[in-house]
């Protein structure tokens, strides 16, 4: 996709603060330091006359900016920098006066239809609309925002998120606050403005721990220390890798609740939407994937702690607070055969089940081995968001979007899952694969739950 880069503003919070803000990370931001950021790309469709390059810059973009102005003076965050000192025992999170917010500004003659519509598409035509996040270098900023404008089609919103700021539900917030102030020019009543990390209480020492897993998640294992990430290996750059967004309605995961009842032994399994999604998507991919039954696999998925700590976090509390729940000690073979689907059923239901007495240690400790005992060739999978994430309730004044991607999900490690744009019940899938696995996934995919 051909992209011309208009102008990279910088936005300011509309309130100016003189005091710095210094937030040391979290147990659960620690998790995510070394891994790659969030990104997400929002279509929204307009008529010809409205997303006319006059309207864009004279009435579209100026209010996109004056309401993310608005906003910042909430997420105050979002405009400062990773800093690790060397007297600092952990990273820091440093909002200093005058810090401001990346804004880029572009324009592209593709056809929007096609870029935003939901089955296959090339990798490669998609990353343009993803800003940098120059987290890459030691500059430590950890959000970027980008606006494309497609002239008399409609325009998109991509942002960029260093992990350690969000999870899932913050980053929900935030964009649903920033499009409710676009749309009608306040802010909403309740935001999360909660910064203090000493209301996450987790047991002593496990901040050590987490602090001590850290070379065993970045390539530089000398220097765990450098908030520099990895260069991004452009496995989407090859013209063979390719995209799609799967809806599944309440019928199909009926289709699956059934066929887990029928296949099981066991009286009781917890038949949620997100277990028995996430078990099918992970029996198609390792089929897929083929290869040696013997050949190591891990799953995991983000798991909430929010209500599980004692006390619970405050509801506007501004951070991460998801572990993973990481199952490691399986081979190939166990989701191979046509048990694989009901295989994977009982371990996350087993999984889903235990939350509600698992406290966070016992789950960090699983999450540490699998961790450190990974060999070189597993294949893993990581479910970005749930069914419970509303990525289409962001109307911003023009509608809602046609559609959303989570771009983040191109390392063949990855695949999102939110709430369906329309209807109740469901829930939508996004895939990136090498074209030969994405035809074998998506013929074992339909096979179960039809077209």
């Amino acid at each position: 996709m051909a992209l011309k880069v208009i102008k990279i503003s910088r936005v300011s919070p509309a309130i100016a603060s003189v005091d710095p803000l210094i937030v040391p990370l979290s147990f659960f931001d620690l998790q995510w330091l070394k891994l790659n950021p969030t990104e997400q790309v929002f279509f929204y469709k307009l008529t010809e006359s409205s997303s006319s390059r006059d309207v864009f810059y004279s009435s579209i973009l100026p209010k996109l900016e004056r309401s993310l102005s608005l906003i910042l003076t909430h997420f105050r965050l979002f405009t400062g920098h990773l800093k690790w000192g060397s007297q600092d025992p952990k990273p820091r999170l440093v909002v200093l006066s005058g810090d401001t917010l990346s804004l880029t500004v572009a324009e592209t003659d593709a056809d929007f239809s096609r870029i935003s519509g939901r089955g296959l598409r090339p990798e490669p035509e998609l990353r343009p609309l993803i800003p940098e996040l120059p987290i890459y270098s030691e500059s430590g900023a950890v959000v970027s925002l980008q606006v494309t404008l497609f002239p008399k089609q409609g325009f998109c919103i991509g942002t960029t998120i260093h992990h350690v700021v969000v999870d899932g539900k913050t980053a929900e917030k935030f964009n649903k606050a920033w499009a409710h102030a676009c749309k009608h020019g306040t802010v909403p009543k309740i935001l999360p403005t909660v910064l203090d990390r000493s209301v996450v209480n987790v047991p002593a020492g496990l901040e050590q721990k987490m602090l001590g897993l850290l070379p065993y998640l970045t390539e530089d294992k000398e220097n765990a220390r450098t908030l520099k990430l990895p260069p991004v290996k452009e496995i989407y750059a090859e013209d063979n890798v390719l995209r799609t967004t799967i809806e599944m309605t309440p019928k199909n995961i009926e289709k699956l609740k059934e066929r887990a009842k029928k296949e099981s032994t066991r009286a009781e399994l917890h038949l949620s939407t997100f277990v028995v999604t996430f078990a099918h998507v992970w029996t198609c991919m390792v089929k897929a994937r083929g290869g040696n039954p013997d050949r190591p696999v891990r799953f995991m998925y983000a798991a909430d702690f929010r209500d599980r700590l004692d006390p619970p976090v405050p509801v506007t509390y501004l951070g991460t607070c998801v572990l993973a729940m990481d199952f490691y000690k399986y081979k190939a073979k166990t989701f191979l055969g046509e048990d694989g689907f009901v295989n994977t059923v009982e371990i996350l239901s087993d999984s889903v089940k235990r939350l509600s007495s698992q406290g966070v240690e016992s789950t960090w400790e699983v999450y540490e081995e699998g961790t450190k005992t990974m060999k070189w060739g597993t294949q893993l999978l990581v479910v970005t968001g749930s069914n419970q994430i509303g990525m289409y309730e962001t109307d911003f004044g023009w509608g809602r979007p046609v559609h959303t991607e989570t771009m983040s999900i191109y390392k063949n490690d990855e695949f999102s899952m939110s709430k369906r744009r329309d209807g109740i019940g469901g829930v939508e899938i996004g895939v990136s694969l090498k074209k030969l696995e994405m035809d074998v996934f998506l013929s074992l995919f339909y096979k179960w739950i039809g077209n």
